[in-house]
């Protein structure tokens, strides 16, 4: 059986058609044939065949086992609730992952139209602009945009953030409780720009969100644009009828 050829590269092609099949026929621990095998089966060299389960091992749909083989990896505990209170390092902890954070970009900026619109600010006021990285076994997961307003965090600093998570720094040093947030998704395809920083191609599939959060009197401390691999992130929502 051959892959098709089109625009994508054979080993990308090759991998998601082995997704599919892992997603769709395999189970946890199941054996996946060989390089030869998979080369044979599908008429490609074992270069392409190598690179293809690579990309799969990256996204952590299978892993190996020295003399063994390779597996079909467990992605049932890989869920994000999201009736509860959000925090991405706290998320990667449970799911047995070292969770990792680089700031790219920390600045104060004058909020533009939309902004103002978001945060319930005047156009021109001050916000921290940080963006930032993040990471879970030295896997690219997340791009944030986060934006705070100047005004509740006056000495709010780079090295703050390299110290301590935001919800930490907003509660023990600025008093600020967290009460709620809203939170909006969409599916959508990676830009370029973005693309590098997840080490995914140009084009792949994404989830773009947008989170508002609140503190105990209703003030909007931090609102976050989020650009999320669609390949790492399964999201739960749970309805209660009342």
């Amino acid at each position: 059986m051959a892959v098709l050829t089109g625009k994508q590269p054979l080993y990308s092609q090759l991998a998601n058609t082995l997704r599919d099949h892992i997603e769709n026929d395999l189970e946890p621990d199941d054996l996946i044939p060989s390089e030869r095998s998979l080369s044979e089966c599908y008429g490609l060299s074992r270069t392409t065949v190598r690179l293809a389960l690579k990309e799969l091992e990256r996204i952590g749909l299978i892993y190996r086992r020295h003399g063994r083989g390779t597996f079909v990896a467990d992605q049932s505990g890989r869920v994000t609730d999201l009736t509860g209170g959000y925090s991405f390092s706290e998320q990667q902890r449970d799911l047995g992952r070292e969770p990792k954070t680089v700031i790219l970009e920390f600045e104060a900026i004058e909020a533009n139209k939309f902004l103002a619109q978001h945060m319930q600010l005047a156009i021109g006021d001050k916000v921290f602009r940080i963006k930032r990285l993040r990471l879970a076994d030295n896997v690219p997961m997340m791009l944030e945009t986060t934006f705070i307003p100047t005004s509740q965090f006056l000495s709010f600093s780079r090295e703050k953030l390299e110290e301590n998570s935001l919800y930490h720094i907003m509660e023990a040093e600025y008093n600020v409780t967290i009460h709620y947030a809203e939170e909006e998704f969409k599916a959508s395809i990676a830009k370029q720009s973005d693309a590098e920083q997840l080490d995914i191609p140009e084009g792949a599939p994404v989830l773009n969100l947008e989170r508002t959060t609140y503190s105990d009197h209703n003030g909007i401390v931090e609102f976050t644009l989020s650009v999320a691999r669609a390949d790492q992130f399964h999201y739960k929502v749970v309805h209660v009828r009342n």
